[in-house]
């Protein structure tokens, strides 16, 4: 029938009615029990649920009116017997309850769709609301389309891939690595406040979440290009190989988003003995580093010297990779290892070592003041300024002074993080390419991001030069995928039109509209919950 299962013992006696109580309320044995009977009228009562501890929860309902009502308040108890149902606002009441639930749920959508639309505008996402209605290319159209080669699966090459219709192209994406790398957490991995899984997506799940299933990827690293003849030079380098384990790739438009490598500065002994931030690989090396010298620490006999050398952990680089790595690192010895090694808390020390007279040197002058003095005030952080890095040894780094004295410092862990160098494909195109790339440490884009000196290949990221210099980040990266996406979108039709003449530049380039970089603010954490 509908009713609800109501409650409102504790049930009087046969006979034994007490004033107020309805003839319908049971007792809380019946309830345990499961004998619950029905309320014949529209009252207000609380219903029973009842927890394995036996713990009473109740909440407010409004029960139906049952069909034997009355219309003047009057109905049947037990027995035949009739009560009347002396609240007679109990209706309207309720009315009103129901009203401003109701409100607040409409009130709770509201904010739910108000922060949907910041969201799409802060992240210049709107197409994902209209591309599931767009019409797609037929199999028959599909033909012959422009084939365009990603290399990357960074910020870069997948907001590209998010953003572009796949059906008007034929897209393969090739990258080493099968996955998306989160890496502004990557700092984070390094102590264990994040996992590596919880940053990392899979490559393929991305394609089909983003209207990408089109998309063929494939797993080798591209090591070289050649742009006269289009063609792109692969090699597996997975532990798992086949058979087949080079070939090349011929494109139509290839789209270079592969990143950078760390700087080393050609300082002998860097890629021998220091650990990079720049993979899951080395996040993961750099926590197990961390752990074994605390271990070996922990050593009984341990001569002391060894056991400051061991402790003392040395972070090159102050920029926020460096500045991050080095915060997380501190709260993971101040709060996790000091309590598992609890000998070994008062001879833990961090250094951070940078040659400018600054660190962070891309935020503004109060902000390094604040995140300096903090570093210097904070126990077992010290930070080496104008102070350059010559030499690393294993277990010491050669490091010179802004006054050209010479000290060794001694250490446990090496982190490098030092900027970004062109990966080695990167420079030979360069030297391919000649007078046209007149910088070296990336390819020079013009306002479209259109690799200077050739018609077909375009950059992104960090392996690319804009002309109004834009920092190597991934903001950047992100919008630079974006942008290049709808711009072939836009073009689609004018590079199908392109390679059916035999020509690779689509006539309207010039009219498209250019790439602008819209910065909505940098953020670098300097521990102890502090940014």
């Amino acid at each position: 029938s509908g009713l609800k299962w109501v409650a409102r013992g504790p049930f009087p006696k046969k006979g034994k009615r007490k004033k107020g109580v309805s003839p319908c309320a049971v007792s809380l044995r019946e309830c345990g029990r499961g004998r619950l009977r029905q309320c014949p009228r529209p009252v207000l009562a609380d219903t029973i649920m009842w927890s394995r501890s036996s713990t009473l929860i109740a909440r407010r309902i409004v029960a139906p009116r049952h069909r034997y009502g009355r219309n003047n308040g009057r109905g049947s108890g037990k027995n035949g017997r009739e009560y009347t149902n002396t609240n007679t606002n109990t209706y309207n009441s309720t009315t009103a309850t129901s009203s401003k639930s109701w409100r607040k749920w409409l009130w709770v959508a509201g904010v739910g769709v108000g922060v949907y639309v910041v969201d799409l505008w802060a992240n210049d996402d709107w197409e994902i609301l209209s591309d599931p209605f767009r019409s797609r290319l037929t199999p028959d159209q599909r033909k012959d389309r422009p084939h365009v080669v990603i290399l990357g699966a960074g910020w870069g090459a997948l907001n590209m891939l998010r953003k572009l219709h796949c059906d008007k192209f034929k897209v393969t994406v090739v990258s080493p690595r099968n996955f998306f790398l989160f890496t502004p957490l990557l700092p984070s991995a390094t102590s264990g406040t994040v996992e590596t899984r919880s940053i990392m997506e899979p490559i393929r799940r991305y394609c089909r979440r983003s209207d990408a299933e089109e998309a063929q990827f494939i797993e080798v690293e591209a090591t070289k290009i050649d742009a006269k003849n289009n063609r792109v030079h692969c090699v597996d380098t997975s532990p798992v190989q086949g058979s087949v384990r080079e070939f090349d790739l011929e494109y139509d438009h290839l789209v270079i988003a592969v990143g950078a490598d760390s700087a080393t500065f050609g300082i002998p002994g860097v890629k021998e003995h220091g650990i990079f931030l720049k993979s899951n690989e080395d996040a993961t090396k750099i926590r197990n580093r961390v752990m074994d010298c605390m271990e070996t620490a922990s050593i009984p006999g341990q001569p002391a010297s060894e056991i400051e050398r061991l402790l003392h952990f040395v972070v090159v680089g102050g920029g926020p990779a460096g500045v991050e790595y080095a915060a997380d690192l501190h709260d993971f010895l101040e709060r996790d290892l000091k309590r598992t090694f609890p000998e070994l808390k008062e001879k833990v020390k961090i250094t951070l070592i940078e040659a400018l007279p600054h660190i962070l040197s891309m935020f503004d002058a109060t902000i390094i003041e604040r995140v300096e003095h903090k570093f210097q005030t904070t126990p077992g952080l010290e930070i080496l300024l104008r102070s350059a890095v010559t030499a690393v040894e294993p277990n010491v780094v050669k490091v010179k002074a802004s006054d050209g004295v010479m000290h060794d410092v001694p250490y446990g862990t090496l982190v490098w993080a030092t900027g970004n160098a062109p990966k080695p494909m990167i420079s030979d195109l360069i030297n391919q390419l000649g007078a046209a790339q007149p910088i070296r440490r990336g390819l020079s884009v013009d306002e479209h991001l259109k690799v200077k000196g050739t018609t077909n290949i375009w950059a992104l990221g960090d392996c690319s030069v804009t002309p109004q210099n834009y920092p190597a980040t991934a903001q950047v990266a992100s919008q630079e995928g974006r942008y290049l996406g709808r711009l072939f979108n836009d073009l689609a039709d004018s590079f199908y039109q392109a390679k059916k003449n035999g020509t690779q530049t689509p006539a309207d380039l010039d009219k498209a509209q250019r790439f602008d970089y819209a910065h909505f603010g940098s953020f670098a954490y300097i521990g102890n919950w502090e940014a």
